[in-house]
């Protein structure tokens, strides 16, 4: 095989923190590895206390007009994530013009093409798995909002077995759909810190680096997760 379709080990030292970082917090964030109460684990709570109150409401235009938004904000970044795509496959097309550029970074050394090449496959395949994440995510809602018409109306603050059940069968399709939506939101941030390769593997590992701290930081020790665990 040529040397230039070959990275450096230092590139794939950075590719294996790249991967590992965001395997390990997407466990964390679900609960898996931590203990500690994350912003996506108090959420997921408040949605099904959301479903029992809807469900104790002879109304329920709060909670559709609440679904359209959980929609719209899905659509929203589906297509953001499609767009990029094409800014991708836009790139490719102008490789040689690209590699011009950051060969006039301080960088060690030149970028060979068929590696930048297989960097932006790699950031195509990111995403393309945010847009499938998206497009499931905007399915599950459309399901719960399904759910939640079939959610019979309390009276007298009795809830029956039958009525717990739709309860419950809507809260898990709302948490599903948060779930898949967090995984694509989720693979938009590692995107940003992906784009650090471009430059070299040292900036790489101080993008991924500033990526999880970040994302860290709001799962576990925001100003939002104290708000919502009214801490």
């Amino acid at each position: 095989m040529p040397d230039s379709l070959l990275l450096d080990p230092l590139d794939l030292v950075a590719l294996a923190y790249f991967l590992i970082g965001w395997i390990v917090f997407a466990q964390a964030t679900q609960g898996r590895l931590v203990s500690r109460p994350t912003l996506t684990s108090a959420m997921n709570r408040e949605r099904e206390t959301w479903m029992r109150t809807m469900a104790r409401r002879d109304l329920r235009m709060i909670d559709t007009g609440i679904m359209m938004g959980l929609q719209q904000g899905t659509a929203f970044f589906a297509s953001s994530s499609l767009l990029a795509l094409g800014g991708c496959f836009a790139l490719l097309g102008s490789t040689d013009q690209v590699i011009a550029v950051l060969g006039d970074l301080p960088t060690n050394e030149d970028i060979a093409r068929p590696v930048f090449e297989a960097k932006v496959f790699g950031l195509t395949g990111i995403l393309a798995y945010a847009f499938f994440k998206f497009g499931w995510a905007y399915r599950l809602f459309n399901y719960c909002s399904i759910l939640i018409g079939a959610v019979p109306i309390v009276k007298d603050g009795i809830e029956d077995a039958a009525t717990e059940r739709a309860v419950m069968r809507a809260a898990r399709m709302n948490q599903l759909g948060g779930k898949h939506f967090n995984a694509g939101l989720r693979a938009i941030f590692f995107a940003l810190g992906y784009l650090g390769w471009f430059v070299g593997p040292w900036f790489f590992i101080a993008t991924t680096t500033f990526t999880l701290f970040v994302l860290v930081r709001r799962q576990f020790f925001s100003a939002a997760r104290a708000a919502v665990l009214d801490a």
